[in-house]
Parts: structure tokens; C-alpha cells; sequence
């Protein structure tokens, strides 16, 4: 008489799982208030995507190409902000210089 052993059901091994996860995508959301006597204080929005890079530009989010935090060239981006915002400032200026100078001459 032959006995087979046998082991334990062959399960999803974590690589497995992972993949299924990232392909399909999971979205948590929640949200959180804090009210002290019927007045909110403080509300915690929470969303939460997991999902691979093609996914999530398949579901239409793709923010990170966008973001200038996320951007090797933040430091540049920002010098430049702020160069133009100065230059816009100073048109601004010269604009209502003008303006009024017209104003008291007519």
C-alpha cells in the first residue's frame, strides 16, 4: 500500500499577490473629523492609490508629471517663478505710473 504525502495547499506567494494588487489597483479613502462640542476643528482627507505606473495613466492620474516638487529642476522652476512675478510687479507699476500720469495731464 503507497501513501502519498502531501503538502500544505499551494497558496498566492506575496510576489503573487503584489502583482495582482498593482494590475488591478486598490483605492483606500477615509476621512477623519475631530468636533469638540458640535464645532469641526480639524478634518483629515485621506486617498490612497496603489496601483503601477501604467495603471494609474490608464485611470487618468498621472500628477507627477506636473508636480515641480517632484521635478529635478524645482530649484530652476522656482528661480524663474520669481523672476517673472518681479517682472510682473514691475509692469504692474509702470502701468498705474502711466495711468495716473495720464489722468492728471487730461
Amino acid at each position: 500500500m503507497a501513501y502519498d504525502i502531501q503538502g500544505p495547499a499551494q497558496g498566492d506567494g506575496l510576489a503573487d499577490v503584489l502583482e495582482r494588487i498593482l494590475d488591478k489597483g486598490v483605492v483606500i479613502a477615509g476621512d477623519v473629523s475631530i468636533s469638540l462640542v458640535g464645532i469641526e476643528l480639524l478634518t483629515i482627507r485621506l486617498r490612497l492609490l496603489i496601483a503601477t505606473v501604467d495603471k494609474a495613466k490608464e485611470m487618468g492620474i498621472n500628477w507627477w508629471e506636473n508636480d515641480p516638487r517632484l521635478s529635478a529642476q524645482a530649484d530652476t522652476l522656482a528661480t524663474q517663478n520669481a523672476a517673472l512675478l518681479e517682472r510682473i510687479d514691475k509692469l504692474e507699476a509702470a502701468l498705474t505710473a502711466q495711468t495716473t500720469k495720464e489722468a492728471t495731464l487730461s
